[in-house]
């Protein structure tokens, strides 16, 4: 095991690598000049060429991709080209606030529709099943903002219950959190039906009934165990795209996260804070993949029988 994850831990350096290299194109040949932006319209161009070169923005595109990936080596991110200071301690800053929303975007999630596609399969077509997948589909279809704007409209501005905007208390994150877990909520909904009516279908879910277990030890025992993997991938992949800033969420909201950092560090050609923001998050979401495999041996043996061997 401790070598299956060796692996996976040393799989990251190059995707990281492949990541690092596209956003710092993308950002380096996009139209626009940093400089410029940063000294604004009414500069002459004499202090935009100077301050080209003092960024060394002059330099050729391999040269400067070269050097920022030699200083990332070193543990220096780069000085943030909007207000001046590292651009880690501005991401570190607002992590904590994506992290708190992810986590409780993903947790409501999987409270409700885990235990909701569970009874959907068991009562298969009868009236929970035919709700809950209209639920399902309603949810899907809601586009995100403007979900989150009618819960504002009714929590914040008619029933005065909840505040709409910033993360200063825990209350501030109810609204958020709720329309961040309403698509992925759907998605389980029907990925944990799904997968629990293949699942007892099976010949020995058969067999167990025959032999007298109850119904209870036959769902949660015998078949939830073998249906949850593609459901935990689900997870896991939600999870990761939260951490990533939920671009949407965050703006809707006014919530000083990931999201928003990286959608005005794009706005003003910040390279070195979208570079900073993007191998974050790309780090966390391999985590969160690893994570999701190791969760994959304790439910099954025979993939943690698998891992031993690699």
């Amino acid at each position: 095991m401790l070598k299956f994850i060796f692996k996976r831990l040393m799989m990251i350096i190059p995707v990281i690598l492949g990541i690092s290299f596209i956003i710092f194109s993308i950002m380096a040949l996009t139209p626009g000049d940093p400089a410029r932006l940063m000294l604004g319209e009414n500069a002459t161009q004499e202090d935009v060429e100077k301050l080209r070169e003092e960024m060394g923005l002059n330099d050729n595109f391999v040269v400067r991709y070269f050097n920022y990936m030699k200083d990332v080596i070193r543990g220096d991110f780069g000085i943030s080209y909007r207000n001046r200071i590292p651009v880690f301690d501005e991401v570190f800053a607002r992590f904590p606030n994506t992290l708190v929303l992810a986590f409780w975007g993903i947790s409501l999630s999987v409270m409700i529709g885990v235990p909701i596609g569970i009874i959907s399969a068991v009562k298969q077509y009868s009236i929970i099943d035919t709700v809950s997948l209209g639920v399902a589909l309603i949810l899907t279809s809601i586009p995100a903002f403007w979900l989150g704007l009618m819960l504002i409209l009714l929590f914040s501005l008619k029933l005065d219950l909840l505040p709409s905007t910033g993360v200063e208390t825990w209350k501030h994150f109810i609204l958020p959190s709720v329309t961040l877990a309403a698509g992925t909520m759907a998605t389980l909904i029907r990925m944990t039906r799904s997968t629990m009516l293949e699942v007892i279908r099976q010949d020995y879910i058969r067999t167990a009934r025959a032999k007298g277990a109850t119904e209870n030890r036959i769902i949660f025992k015998h078949a939830l165990r073998n249906a949850l993997l593609p459901v935990i991938t689900i997870i896991g992949i939600n999870f990761g795209f939260q951490l990533g800033g939920a671009m949407v969420i965050e703006t809707v909201f006014a919530m000083p996260g990931l999201g928003t950092l990286m959608i005005t560090s794009v706005r003003l050609k910040d390279t070195p804070m979208v570079m900073a923001s993007v191998l974050f998050v790309a780090i966390a979401v391999s985590l969160v993949n690893l994570l999701v495999d190791l969760l994959y041996s304790y439910i099954d043996p025979r993939i943690k029988s698998q891992y031993a061997k690699s």
